[in-house]
């Protein structure tokens, strides 16, 4: 059985539905699903190779702009796409495809000796405890989400108090699929946005909570203007007057998942002039200054607390396993 996505070598890269015909299919055929993954991963890898070699170009053209870069890294993005589809990109998704498949083999044979072994029923049919299968997870965690995937957190769902994640690594399994979302409608590194919720929510261990104890699902602290109709929750906060500290009560916005809240913050970053700059950035500390520079904190130091999370070990560590 071939994949679906296999057969569209032409697809937009950013045509987020083909992650979810990959999921679909890969229930079907695990094998099939691998080998599209796998794909994905080398198109990941080949886009960092693209981008790489433009950052040694100068960039003072009449032409240059954060539009243009924006739109470049698109086309990048999307020969990327056919180089790998086309097989001469650099052979990392056969070798990958190789590796894995030889652990897609074994649970299968485990399966059929002790029965199912995915009885909620979900798509990822590789245990988190096994080293091995959590690379598996990472390749497929990589890749974007539709707005129909819904992450497999039963804590999400439920309206009771959300476990803060126990590690930096945790934090990142948790959000990183509504990342690449947001990634692919602004044009920003999911490595960065997932810096962001980390600094605002202090790697998910300090989230704004509701009333009940459960979740608001706003890791970036977004406050909830006289335009908002949402949800709300009341919390302190800490705001700089003058670049002095001060403990003050602020109206938030609340979501009913990491998904919409995600999504709410690149809407806010796309339709707000003042975050412009922000848009298409691909230089971290570059992220966090123009985030500072539209006002989005009154921290004086926010970028610099920003940037030495993007770019620092923890965040690596997390993203590596």
């Amino acid at each position: 059985m071939s994949i679906q996505i296999q057969n569209q070598p032409n697809r937009a890269a950013f045509d987020v539905k083909s992650a979810q015909d990959l999921r679909s299919e890969f229930a079907k055929d695990p094998q099939g699903g691998l080998k599209a993954a796998a794909q994905q991963f080398e198109t990941l890898f080949l886009q960092q190779v693209l981008k790489s070699m433009r950052d040694t170009v100068p960039q003072d053209g009449m032409l240059n702009s954060d539009q243009s870069r924006f739109y470049t890294s698109l086309l990048d993005q999307q020969m990327a796409q056919n180089l790998s589809a086309s097989g001469k990109g650099v052979g990392f998704a056969k070798l990958i495809e190789q590796q894995l498949g030889k652990t897609i083999a074994a649970t299968q044979g485990e399966a059929t000796a002790t029965g199912p072994a995915n009885p909620a029923g979900t798509s990822l049919p590789l245990a988190a405890s096994d080293a091995r299968h959590l690379q598996y997870q990472t390749v497929l965690s990589s890749l974007p989400t539709s707005a129909s995937y819904q992450k497999l957190d039963v804590k999400q769902s439920a309206p009771t108090a959300v476990d803060a994640p126990a590690t930096s690594k945790e934090f990142v399994g948790r959000v990183w699929p509504h990342a690449v979302e947001a990634s692919r409608s602004t044009g920003i590194p999911p490595q960065f946005l997932v810096g962001h919720s980390a600094l605002e929510s202090g790697w998910g261990r300090s989230e704004i909570k509701l009333a009940d104890g459960s979740s608001s699902h706003n890791l970036f602290g977004i406050k909830a203007g006289k335009n908002w109709t949402g949800q709300t929750v009341d919390a302190t906060t800490t705001e700089y007057v003058d670049g002095q500290p001060r403990q003050v009560v602020e109206r938030f916005r609340a979501y009913g998942s990491y998904e919409e809240g995600f999504r709410d913050y690149a809407n806010l970053l796309r339709s707000n002039s003042r975050y412009s700059a922000v848009i298409g950035s691909q230089d971290g500390t570059e992220f966090a200054k123009r985030l500072q520079q539209a006002g989005y904190a009154t921290d004086p130091m926010y970028a610099d607390k920003l940037s030495r999370i993007i770019n620092g070990p923890t965040m690596r560590q997390a993203l590596i396993g």
